[in-house]
């Protein structure tokens, strides 16, 4: 099918179907259930970034950039960048030891219960098999449709496949390439490093600051149509239960095009008869028409419509570094109960190396959150919220990029979720001493009944008593490194 052809039948499927593309016809649609009940599932950052495992998975744009580390690590690593290109690690990108049975038996194993790829990072490579591109994992690098084999792993596993895109980005993503004696400026691999789109604007130095415009500045009909369309044709090939996206398409010259994508998938997955979303940030879509999305970090109160949170094991990047660091299982856990409390999903990330496997690091944090939810999943999926999201002084930072340093909790640290006639207290940093939640503190006549308190983890039911200051449950003295789950049976 040709692009021209793959743009009439988009028409075709929106002008059919129940949904149009302006934002009338596409506010309200549902949350999926089951991805409101799920709550937490794995990203995946894998990609020719994993090969020089350095910096970040920016490396792409980084090493073509004089001001970066990662220029001079390429220059004095590999050579000059008109020698050797980001095109030059494709065939260092073998995946050989990659195994999708087994990343999703572990995901599984960490208590995940869907999974989301990215499928095509900012550097334009595909992991997954197309027709509208030719650098894909499947003609290059492993050899494999990789997201093709996690797709058939998460059905027989059972968990949700979701799938990522950040295809737009790639505008202008290379650009900086164009500044020096590069590659990016060879018209042979154009359709790989191009457009490569440069202005002062979409400089490194301007990128991030609040001051540049790179908003109003966009693709042209031509660019963003064969956006469209590749983004339509992983939807059709895939079937994603979500459909994440990055930040950049928020960018003025897409919000035509995000109503036809949306429509599209969303009259798509009626045909199929699934419920779906997609993941966006900032101010890309309206908020009942998506699932909002909050970057390494959180919100700081119950939101009345459902959100997530995408975060990553390692602190430094998002794929494999060489020299990263990572958060605890703790951290993990403490942020998804506390993400969880106020209507939210995790979203959390792994970033395998170029050979294919999973860090013993990121392994060890999966398997340490796995072992913490089969204890307590009760009171975290099918979970809504409660009255209020918690108590005690330690909350979340709002805004994105807030999630580095692990939050301070202390034993005076509740979150509560709501299940089935069950409010269940997360006291955040038990300390051996007994628990005071002064949210159940008795109130008088109009009170609700507190009928039991009991451990989750164990069973065990523990005594407690109601004053007007606090409901303290007597403990046992009973420590965790990790948060303790009170199920409190209430009328």
């Amino acid at each position: 099918m040709t692009k021209q052809d793959y743009l009439k039948q988009i028409d075709e499927v929106i002008a059919d179907g129940i949904y149009k593309d302006n934002w009338q016809s596409l506010s309200g649609h549902p949350v999926p259930a089951w991805y409101r009940r799920d709550k937490f599932g794995i990203f995946i950052h894998w990609g020719i970034y994993s090969v020089p495992a350095f910096g970040n998975e920016w490396y792409s744009r980084s090493m073509y950039d004089r001001s970066s580390p990662e220029f001079a690590h390429h220059v004095s690593t590999y050579g000059p960048q008109n020698v050797f290109g980001y095109k030059d690690f494709i065939p260092m990108f073998k995946g050989e030891r990659f195994d999708a049975q087994e990343w999703v038996r572990l995901f599984r194993r960490a208590g995940a219960r869907f999974v989301t790829p990215v499928c095509e990072h900012h550097d334009g490579f595909a992991m997954y098999d197309t027709a509208f591109n030719r650098w894909n994992a499947v003609a290059m690098g492993p050899g494999r449709d990789v997201v093709g084999e996690l797709k058939a792993a998460c059905e027989q596993e059972g968990l949700t496949f979701c799938a990522s895109t950040h295809r737009a980005e790639h505008y202008f993503f290379m650009n900086m390439g164009r500044t020096i004696d590069s590659d990016v400026n060879d018209e042979r691999y154009r359709d790989f490093y191009g457009p490569a789109h440069y202005s002062p604007a979409f400089d490194s130095s301007a990128l991030h600051l609040t001051t540049a415009d790179t908003y109003s500045e966009g693709p042209d009909e031509a660019w963003m149509e064969d956006w469209l369309v590749r983004t339509c044709e992983l939807i059709d090939r895939y079937r994603p239960g979500i459909l994440y996206f990055d930040w950049w398409i928020h960018n003025h010259a897409f919000k035509p095009y995000l109503k036809k994508l949306c429509a599209y998938y969303y009259n798509r997955a009626a045909q199929w008869g699934r419920e779906v979303t997609i993941n966006y940030k900032h101010e890309a879509f309206p908020p009942t028409v998506a699932t909002f999305d909050v970057e390494r970090g959180a919100l700081t109160d119950i939101s009345p419509v459902p959100w997530q949170t995408d975060t990553a094991i390692g602190k430094h990047s998002w794929g494999y570094r060489a020299d990263n660091e990572y958060k605890t299982a703790r951290q993990i856990v403490c942020d998804l109960v506390d993400i969880v409390s106020k209507n939210g999903m995790l979203l959390l990330n792994v970033g395998p190396k170029a050979d294919g496997t999973i860090t013993e690091e990121e392994t060890a944090v999966l398997l340490g959150v796995g072992e913490w939810l089969r204890k307590n999943g009760e009171g975290i999926y099918g979970s809504t919220f409660w009255k209020q999201f918690g108590e005690g002084d330690v909350n979340a930072e709002a805004g994105f990029f807030k999630d580095g340093a692990e939050k301070p909790f202390t034993a005076a640290d509740f979150r509560f979720t709501y299940r089935d006639g069950y409010v269940y207290a997360f006291q955040m940093r038990p300390d051996g001493g007994d628990a005071r939640i002064m949210a159940f503190r008795k109130r008088g006549s109009h009170d609700f009944l507190v009928r039991s308190v009991t451990l989750l983890e164990t069973g065990e039911a523990l005594p407690f008593e109601r004053t007007a200051e606090a409901m303290t449950v007597r403990t046992g003295g009973l420590r965790s490194d990790l948060p303790l789950c009170f199920r409190i049976e209430v009328e």
